[in-house]
């Protein structure tokens, strides 16, 4: 079986995204950072205090039409503004996806917010404190015969830097309840996404305490897209590292602004 973490950057990169996805072969797939406008369709602009970026208007339905034989499932953490390139205003969901390949069949689904809850942005997105969701899907595995256990989060962003603070804490608390929620004695499990913090932190102390092993430590998951010098973002980790036949942090070819995460088990 093999799981890819990234978060797509809004499908900025898209069409260097779309090429990968062809090829990528995931058999599970979490999406961070993925877009929903109704009525749209192509391009859209996101703007908060801090940043402008272009976004596809419906990365969820792109790549659901990029790999058929996986069906998305969606979860929206907030709505905001945003524009397309003929200066229309819409309204567009933000949030994360998973994509099960049709072969794996689906025994359990559940997310929850692990920061705040959902928020409709009338008068625009705030740079930090908004609210964060995560993903859990419970798959059986017919060639390995077992139950594989995957949740996913986009981290709560803070414009003062990756640090430790009590809603982080509070965060991998609420993570930690989703995923142990969810599975179920003798699953693999595996938690990954973009956690937005340093590797010390308390966090994956949290994550130890259910049976889960980081294997991103130090390594940088970042691309050439990202100008900044700290280079942590992305993690993933599973409850038996020896079912882990590979595992890499995927620097080329870049298609977002995050290196993804590929785990083969």
């Amino acid at each position: 079986m093999r799981i890819i973490s990234l978060n797509a950057w809004g499908g900025a990169m898209f069409d260097e995204l779309a090429d990968w996805l062809d090829t990528c072969g995931a058999d599970l797939l979490c999406l961070q950072e993925v877009t929903r406008t109704p009525g749209a369709e192509g391009w859209t602009q996101f703007e908060d205090a801090e940043r402008s970026l272009p976004q596809r208007a419906d990365l969820l339905s792109d790549v659901r039409a990029l790999l058929p034989g996986h069906p998305g499932i969606f979860t929206a953490s907030d709505t905001g503004p945003v524009h397309d390139r003929r200066g229309r205003p819409h309204r567009q969901d933000f949030g994360l996806a998973t994509f099960v390949a049709e072969a794996l069949p689906v025994v359990g689904i559940r997310s929850a917010f692990v920061h705040g809850g959902y928020a409709e942005h009338r008068d625009g997105w705030p740079a930090g404190d908004r609210p964060r969701v995560a993903q859990a899907v419970r798959v059986f595995d017919p060639r390995a015969q077992r139950f594989v256990t995957l949740a996913h989060l986009h981290g709560l962003r803070d414009p003062a830097g990756k640090s430790d603070t009590p809603a982080r804490r509070a965060q991998a608390e609420r993570l930690a309840e989703l995923v142990t929620g969810v599975r179920e004695d003798g699953d693999l499990t595996v938690v990954c996404g973009d956690f937005n913090l340093l590797p010390g932190s308390e966090t994956f102390e949290i994550l130890a305490g259910i049976g889960l092993v980081d294997l991103v430590r130090e390594a940088d998951t970042r691309t050439s897209r990202y100008g900044k010098p700290l280079r942590h973002a992305s993690y993933l980790l599973v409850s038996d590292t020896a079912a882990v036949k590979h595992f890499e942090v995927v620097a080329e070819p870049e298609v977002s602004d995050h290196r993804a995460l590929l785990l083969e088990v």
